[in-house]
């Protein structure tokens, strides 16, 4: 029995002789692979991005848009970051800080801290109705990140109305169709429909145009037209009004014309004969007084 006893310690001794040994190897490699594990967790990957609240915006043809962003970094120290932009064709990106006035074309950056941007898109020609992307890239020479925008341009619709001599004002004869040259021009973005026009004077006074109806009228285009004013006979001489209108239904403007009536030529000469009627038959009679 002592014997067996005797060989159980030797075993035991031997055993945990090992289990010593080997903690003396594996406890060091646990703890360094446990530290390394610790240390590239703690590794901060450097990352830009932007924060954009309206990617989109909303303009009329011709006007600008203010596009505004935050971007942050992280890393491990400050990195100054190129800032480009990229546009479509006739348009140009002024790149500033969010409460200035400065261009700028980089900034730099501290980890964990924001910095407000806006992008200005200015369209330099004449854009179309539609949707136009805008991309700014903020680029460091190992990370970049980008931001898209769009600016929708909406359509415009105005007609102007004005008289081809520039003057709201014209002579008529009464009893004879008197001309006054009017232009209609689109100075909106998108084409026009549908176009009438009337027009409100004087009883009894005839007002034409030439067209009177328009089907469509493009954009930068102009359209010339006759209106026949036809004051009534023996219409009194004097300064009259007269308004005409343009009916559509995207815009209606209207032009005020005063028109200056005259006597017409025959009834000058009538008067005039008259006169000299008169002249003549006074003279008569005092030459006939005379000779008594």
């Amino acid at each position: 029995m002592s014997g067996k006893l005797k060989l159980f310690k030797k075993v035991f001794f031997i055993l945990s002789l090992v289990i010593v040994i080997a903690s003396l190897f594996i406890i060091p490699q646990m703890l360094y692979a446990a530290d390394e594990a610790t240390t590239t967790t703690s590794e901060i990957k450097p990352e830009v991005k932007f924060d954009i609240t309206y990617p989109e915006l909303k303009a009329k043809a011709g006007a600008q848009f203010e596009f505004k962003a935050d971007v942050s970094f992280t890393g491990e120290e400050e990195t100054v970051f190129n800032l480009t932009a990229e546009a479509p064709q006739g348009w140009y990106v002024s790149i500033q800080p969010a409460y200035e006035q400065t261009e700028i074309s980089a900034v730099k950056l501290i980890p964990g801290k924001k910095e407000s941007l806006k992008f200005v898109a200015i369209p330099l020609t004449k854009q179309e109705p539609g949707e136009y992307d805008i991309k700014i890239k903020a680029a460091s020479d190992t990370i970049q990140a980008e931001a898209e925008f769009k600016a929708i341009i909406t359509a415009t619709y105005e007609l102007t109305f004005t008289p081809t001599n520039g003057r709201y004002d014209m002579k008529a004869t009464s009893g004879k169709d008197n001309h006054f040259a009017v232009q209609l021009k689109n100075t909106g973005s998108a084409a026009i429909e549908k176009i009438t026009l009337t027009s409100s004077g004087p009883d009894g006074w005839k007002i034409k145009f030439n067209p009177s109806e328009i089907d469509k009228l493009d954009a930068d285009k102009t359209k010339d037209i006759d209106v026949t004013v036809f004051p009534p006979d023996r219409t009194i001489a004097g300064d009259y009004m007269v308004t005409l209108n343009v009916a559509s239904e995207n815009s209606s403007p209207k032009m005020d014309v005063r028109v200056t009536v005259q006597t017409p030529t025959i009834w000058g000469w009538v008067g005039i004969g008259i006169i000299v009627i008169v002249i003549v038959g006074v003279g008569i009679i005092f030459a006939k007084l005379g000779r008594r």
